[in-house]
């Protein structure tokens, strides 16, 4: 007698947790692309991303969320708040990412974000720095009691490993349906997006640890001619005493910041980059949500 086959399920896994616990660098492992940017700084990532992967019966689109934040307040954090908190609810399961190392309560204000009933796998992530099993199982013991989580995965986002379980216990509890993408496509994000958010990253990883958080990224041009893109972008900032920060002596950080983004952008797309960016000031855009939603904060 021939097996039925497995039903082909399709839906959408949102990966919340605290600020730094390596959310991105999850997706991007997933993925298998640069797609959501990532530093030693925490509160990296703004936007919701969705990132896709596919299996021989399932495609997960993942989506990618801010941590987060509980510590500071103003129009940016709340929309950056409301961006994970509505990920949660939209999704058909919720990877809780935290540290191997422990549960903490900020781990637990955000497992409260999550809907009553909405399944939560939790990813323990950080394995090989956390040490050997027999020092998580005090913490598999606690993590056990947790109401709403339906498994956990002990992971590595860094190395990969244990990846593909933690792809399987999600892909088991998505809904029954075809695959809403090509398997060809990563991302449901522009070419555009994705260019001002490599150009941020930069900001992130090249300037000091507060001007970062005062600064986005716009494209104000872009254009493909052929295989050549040509990018046209304004680092905004919030006070002109920032401006020669980011331009740096005879405006070499900048440079180095379009060098570095434009070389990340050439492997991303696979094809020549031409890239020009500069700095405006834009006093309080940080603290004005329609503002905000200039600059693609939804």
């Amino acid at each position: 007698m021939t097996p039925t086959p497995e039903p082909h399920r399709c839906g959408y896994v949102a990966i919340i947790g605290r600020p730094n616990v390596g959310k991105s660098t999850l997706l991007n492992r997933l993925v298998g692309e640069k797609l959501s940017i990532t530093s030693a700084k925490a509160q990296t990532t703004r936007h919701r991303i969705v990132g896709i992967v596919n299996t021989e019966q399932a495609q997960l689109l993942m989506l990618d969320t801010p941590g987060f934040q509980t510590r500071h307040r103003g129009a940016l954090n709340r929309v950056l708040n409301r961006t994970a908190s509505q990920a949660a609810l939209e999704a058909d399961v919720v990877v809780l990412v935290m540290d191997a190392h422990g549960w903490t309560p900020g781990d637990a204000q955000v497992l409260a974000l999550v809907p009553q009933g909405k399944p939560v796998v939790l990813a323990l992530n950080k394995i090989d720095e956390a040490g050997g099993r027999e020092r998580l199982l005090p913490l598999l013991h606690q993590l056990s009691t947790l109401e709403g989580v339906v498994a956990w995965v002990p992971i590595s986002a860094r190395t990969g490993k244990q990846l593909d379980q933690l792809v399987s216990e999600c892909a088991q509890r998505l809904p029954e349906g075809p695959a809403a993408y090509d398997e060809d496509t990563f991302t449901d994000r522009s070419e555009r997006f994705l260019a001002a958010e490599a150009i941020r990253e930069k900001l992130f990883r090249l300037m000091g640890d507060e001007l970062p958080y005062q600064s986005t990224v716009g494209i104000e041009q872009f254009e493909q001619q052929g295989d050549l893109r040509r990018i046209f972008a304004a680092v905004i900032v919030e006070r002109e005493a920032q401006r020669p920060i980011v331009l740096g002596a005879s405006g070499e950080r900048i440079k180095r910041i379009a060098s570095e983004a434009r070389q990340d952008l050439e492997r991303l797309f696979g094809g020549p980059v031409y890239l020009e960016v500069w700095v405006k000031v834009r006093a309080g855009w940080s603290d004005n949500e329609q503002r905000l939603r200039t600059y693609g904060y939804e």
